[in-house]
């Protein structure tokens, strides 16, 4: 089993409202350009996405509330558990420390092309969510495609 913890980061954002958007696997499909909206359907506690021919699933296993997210695999290709965790900032009731916490069985040929990489997207993943939280918006996002 590979385990993979991403850095931590402080969003701006209380816990519970950062639970309630990634609750809703939906709120994942409208948040992508319009052009990637073709690969992703999701529903409440489902999304799968298609990308060169492999489709990767994820279900929501648990919610507990403003605190944490549990996902498991969903017709993907290997199996896998991660945890999106929601923790509130002593210092600062309005924000959150972020983390994702990643378990995977991934054979060999899989460990080799994806174990360095995983990491970085985790880290990604919470570097993104900060900046957003700080009114930075993504590279080559057009706010005008979500009418702002």
């Amino acid at each position: 089993m590979t385990e993979i913890e991403s850095k931590h980061g402080i969003v701006s954002r209380q816990p519970f409202e950062l639970f309630m958007t990634f609750t809703d696997l939906r709120n994942f499909v409208n948040m992508l350009p319009e052009d990637k909206k073709s690969m992703v359907t999701a529903d409440y506690d489902t999304l799968t996405a298609n990308y060169n021919g492999m489709s990767i699933g994820v279900k929501i296993h648990a919610r507990n509330p403003y605190s944490s997210i549990e996902f498991v695999d969903y017709g993907a290709p290997f199996a896998f558990h991660i945890v999106l965790y929601f923790d509130p900032v002593s210092y600062d009731p309005a924000k959150t420390d972020f983390h994702i916490k990643l378990e995977a069985e991934l054979n060999f040929m899989l460990k080799m092309m994806l174990g360095g990489k995983l990491k970085d997207v985790l880290d990604k993943i919470v570097d993104g969510l900060v900046d957003v939280s700080n009114g930075k918006m993504p590279e080559g996002f057009d706010p005008s495609q979500y009418g702002m």
